[in-house]
């Protein structure tokens, strides 16, 4: 059995095989670049007007308006000391600008053009490379793919990028006393619910669920999808069949698989079987069967090895204030469900590990050790 700690750290030692590639912008939201993106063009492309005004040439108590520059036209308007031109946002300011008005800041009789505040030299004019220029590193490899990452690449004329690719996983669920939601139910059956909502926790993530897979309670047929799926996955989540019951066969078919053990065990509550192991290039997390212990060592000890894949860090867990005494009872640290509003974490009710309304009424897990905790003492919490 190993500590909590060494349980992270043996999971961030490890080094995932990324695979590069190249896909549409479209399709690159919540993955990592793989590689430099230097940009083809200055940003903004030419000089162009802030705002809606008349651009101006020169200091004068009047102007004498002799065009108009909208938008996307491909005017050649060239202005003289003394001369003004009406012009729109984004457009390319005629040569000779010195300056830009806002159209609010001015009086207009027929041509004639006075104003009512004098603008500084250069103002609301958007410079010809002010924000990118041609050659520049705009992102490194490694960079979070967000919604302002895909405008700029597009405002470059970049419509693909090369990417860490998205990790294979695959689901295993063990059982005899599984059934499907939707049938009926026999005598000592239960719905099985841990593989929909490892799928829904997947769904928040940039990753391929490669097959879903249920099996009895039975050494071969363990085997047997264990080796289907590593075919197809990177990482191979696998629910029960890991403690030490008569009909727990997980950790022999894993070993008939050739999956290292990394760890098994972790010294914590919820979620003391867990196994973690290796088989070449790809992962095996052997979870508990019971749900919130399910999903409790998903989002502690899974995703960190998700974003690695990706290219990308792991979630460092935020500091809150407890919002009650509480004592944990026992020797061994926990994971409590929680309610987390504006910095204050409230325990839930009902934490036993086979429990999973307080984890859908939650949104983070809180740590404590063993013993008595205070209001309003710091404590860590990941959030779900």
């Amino acid at each position: 059995m190993v500590s909590i700690e060494e349980a992270f750290e043996r999971i961030a030692k490890q080094r995932p095989v990324r695979v590069k590639q190249d896909v549409y912008l479209s399709e690159a939201v919540g993955l990592h670049l793989a590689d430099v993106v230097v940009s083809p063009m200055d940003i903004p492309v030419f000089d162009n007007s802030a705002m809606d005004g008349y651009a101006l040439c020169g200091e004068s108590d009047t102007y004498r308006i002799i065009g108009e520059v909208a938008a996307g036209s491909q005017s050649e308007l060239t202005l003289a000391p003394g001369q003004a031109a009406r012009i729109f946002t984004g457009a390319r300011v005629p040569k000779g600008t010195t300056a830009v008005i806002m159209q609010e800041k001015t009086l207009v009789e027929g041509h004639a053009l006075s104003l009512t505040e004098i603008p500084a030299a250069g103002a609301n004019v958007r410079i010809k490379g002010e924000e990118i220029r041609q050659g520049q590193e705009v992102f490194q490899a490694g960079h979070y793919i967000n919604a302002a990452t895909v405008g700029m690449l597009l405002s470059l004329g970049i419509t693909s990028v090369s990417v860490f690719a998205r990790p294979r996983v695959g689901i295993l669920i063990t059982g005899n006393e599984l059934v499907t939601a939707g049938e009926p139910l026999g005598e000592g059956q239960i719905y099985e619910s841990n593989g929909g909502s490892l799928q829904a926790a997947l769904q928040q993530l940039p990753v391929e669920v490669t097959g879903v897979t249920k099996v009895t309670d039975d050494l071969e047929s363990t085997s047997r999808a264990i080796r289907d799926l590593l075919d197809e996955a990177d990482i191979l989540l696998i629910s029960g069949g890991i403690s030490v019951g008569d009909y727990d066969f997980v950790k022999e078919a894993l070993a008939q698989n050739e999956v290292e053990e990394l760890f098994y065990k972790v010294d914590q509550k919820p979620g003391k079987p867990l196994f973690f192991g290796k088989r070449k290039h790809q992962f095996v997390y052997a979870l508990p069967g019971n749900p919130a212990s399910s999903l409790t060592c998903f989002y502690l000890y899974v995703t960190p090895l998700i974003h690695q894949f990706l290219g990308g860090a792991a979630k460092v867990p935020e500091r809150v204030r407890l919002g009650h005494d509480f004592e944990v009872r026992g020797a061994r640290p926990t994971f409590y469900r929680a309610k987390v509003e504006e910095g204050v974490a409230t325990i839930l009710d009902k934490q036993s590990s086979s429990m999973l309304h307080s984890f859908a009424l939650g949104n983070g897990l809180v740590f404590l050790s063993p013993g008595t905790h205070n209001k309003g003492v710091e404590i860590p919490v990941w959030y779900y």
